[in-house]
């Protein structure tokens, strides 16, 4: 009740009316609607209002119950029926692209909590308690009152860490967990923030030096409350979870790999597919897709096999990519170097592409050393606008003779521009609802990532015809996706034959597909997005060349595909086919 009379009152002083929104018109019913539900998600979620620059709850951490989820739940679904009773023929085209934006954000959420999602807080690269240690790097600390409340919220920790745990319980308790195979090694993701010396603690880095605003007097009392927070806090929360893990997780993790063979698992995959490709289809047709993209992509290859005068089979070829010298950086230094030469190069072409860029910009770091060794390749870390650093292109440096250099052109054009720093830093600039901002949607994100690899070969990459095999070879693993994870999760492939799949059909490292692999296994579902993404972008592309001739061009149609932020593809489908008819003269 409390939250209606705050929007009838806010009806009343907008427009003199004593009437409840729903008495008004369906634009601002909307609009009252879905800040309601993003003023009460930051409520409830403190860190993602400190990822977005607001400062409330600056001094704690989301509630993770049980209790606490299902009430969040039961929130979604009054949000829905409200949703459901506005007129949506009655909105412009603008707020009917928020309305199916909203109303999918909350039944993907509806249908996560269903499922019972929550028991996987981790994957076989990430969980909760990694994007907790990003938190000292980006929360606000500029006055002694922004300190302590990051001491308070570094108190919060072992609580936070609890509530994890218990989900983590419940997973166990219905035979829902992670199999053991993804979890080897997985130990020193949470042992690496577990020191002697608190100065070693990535949470105690913001107290070796303060800003100018905190003035010299309190400095000391404020590195020792902080120092005794990231001991009784962070440390004492990571050791709780490192005992968890080792005493009762991993050894009740189960044995098999696909989520299909957990008691009602194939349910939960159908939600993951759905989740992932934003369209209604079987585990079973993205299958057949994959194949048929694998096949066409190999001949592909076989053509710059070809080009290039190798004298052996296939296998010998990836063999020769994975073993020789020239493809790989001796030092680490070398490797970041390359990456951040490519992503200046990639910048300066941007114009060709786009006629509308983003403000922010970006760097290119190492990953941390704490997550290397079963991360990914690499990864884009975004900022907040109005952050005092910018978005970040991670380059994995572990290992080196598993980073080959001829595979660095696609990695740094889908992490960096124009993938998902363009796409990020652009969304956070459109003049829209802050919750579609801040959206994230898989399919249309990673689909624009792997569209922007091949935009390299438009503007001027992939000249060397190895750096143009690496480009294939990322666009074949994102084909060999679609195989492999539904063969994991629905069709009773083994790891073995997953592992063998991806190493047969790409150059990538053995050490890449392990890891590739086992987050397949640990996150069902996501490994989808890329292609199904991807290949929706090139046919809407496709239909605009078609349809628009002479008339098609290619800068208009990306900053329009841009335009709206992160969409579902229906919704990207829906509002591109109208932007084709009007250019195309076929509306009235």
């Amino acid at each position: 009740m409390r939250r209606l009379s705050r929007i009838s009152a806010f009806c009343a002083l907008a427009f003199g009316l004593a009437a409840p929104c729903l008495a008004q018109d369906p634009s601002t019913t909307l609009h009252a609607l879905v800040d309601e539900e993003w003023d009460q998600r930051l409520h409830d979620d403190p860190l993602l209002a400190t990822r977005v620059g607001d400062r409330r709850g600056i001094d704690s951490l989301p509630t993770m119950s049980i209790e606490a989820i299902s009430t969040r739940a039961a929130q979604d679904a009054g949000y829905l029926e409200r949703l459901a009773a506005i007129d949506r023929a009655a909105l412009d085209d603008t707020d009917r692209v928020t309305y199916d934006v909203f109303r999918w954000q909350l039944e993907t959420r509806a249908g996560e909590a269903a499922v019972g999602h929550y028991r996987f807080p981790l994957t076989s690269d990430t969980g909760f308690h990694i994007q907790l240690a990003l938190m000292p790097a980006w929360v606000p600390l500029e006055t002694p009152a922004d300190y302590r409340a990051y001491i308070t919220r570094l108190h919060a920790i072992p609580e936070f860490v609890e509530e994890h745990i218990e989900l983590l319980r419940d997973g166990i308790r219905v035979g829902w967990t992670l199999p053991k195979v993804v979890l080897e090694g997985y130990d020193v993701t949470i042992k690496s923030h577990i020191v002697d010396e608190v100065e070693e603690s990535l949470f105690a880095k913001p107290f070796e030096n303060f800003p100018p605003g905190v003035p010299e007097d309190e400095r000391a009392a404020l590195r020792e409350a902080g120092h005794k927070a990231v001991l009784e806090g962070a440390v004492a929360g990571y050791r709780a979870f490192l005992k968890f893990f080792n005493e009762e997780y991993f050894p009740k993790s189960r044995t098999s790999v696909g989520v299909s063979q957990m008691p009602d698992g194939a349910a939960y995959y159908d939600n993951r597919v759905s989740r992932f490709t934003n369209i209604d289809i079987t585990a079973q047709a993205v299958h057949d897709i994959g194949l048929e993209e694998v096949a066409r992509i190999r001949g592909e290859m076989d053509a710059i096999i070809e080009k290039v005068e190798w004298e052996g089979d296939f296998a010998g070829f990836l063999e020769f990519l994975r073993t020789d010298a020239r493809f790989y950086a001796e030092t680490p230094e070398e490797l970041m170097k390359e990456a951040a030469y490519i992503s200046k190069r990639a910048d300066g072409a941007l114009p060709q592409l786009f006629r509308h860029f983003p403000r922010q910009p970006y760097g290119v770091e190492p990953v941390p050393d704490y997550l290397a060794p079963k991360y990914t390749a690499g990864r884009y870390v975004p900022a907040p606008l109005e952050s005092t650093r910018g978005g970040t292109y991670w380059v994995n440096t572990y290992d080196l003779k598993t980073r080959p250099l001829y595979a660095l052109e696609a990695l740094s054009l889908h992490e960096a521009v124009p993938g998902h720093h363009f796409q990020f830093a652009l969304s956070a600039e459109l003049d829209m609802p802050p919750f579609r901002q801040q959206l994230y949607i898989s399919a249309f994100g990673e689909g624009w990532g792997l569209y922007s690899e091949r935009l390299g070969l438009e503007v001027g990459f992939y000249t060397d015809p190895y750096s143009d095999f690496g480009r294939l070879t990322y666009e074949m693993w994102r084909a060999c996706r679609l195989v492999v994870d539904t063969g994991l999760h629905a069709l009773g492939w083994s790891r073995q034959k997953a592992l063998d799949y991806l190493a047969a059909n790409t150059a990538l490292s053995i050490h890449e597909v392990t890891t590739e692999i086992d987050r397949y296994i640990s996150w069902p579902g996501q490994a989808l997005s890329y292609k199904i993404g991807e290949i929706k972008i090139r046919e809407l592309r496709a239909k605009a060349e078609s349809k628009l001739g002479e008339r098609f061009d290619l800068r208009a149609f990306h900053d329009q595909l841009l335009t709206n932020g992160a969409v579902p593809l229906p919704v990207l489908e829906a509002e591109m086919n109208r932007w084709i008819a009007e250019r195309a003269g076929d509306v009235n």
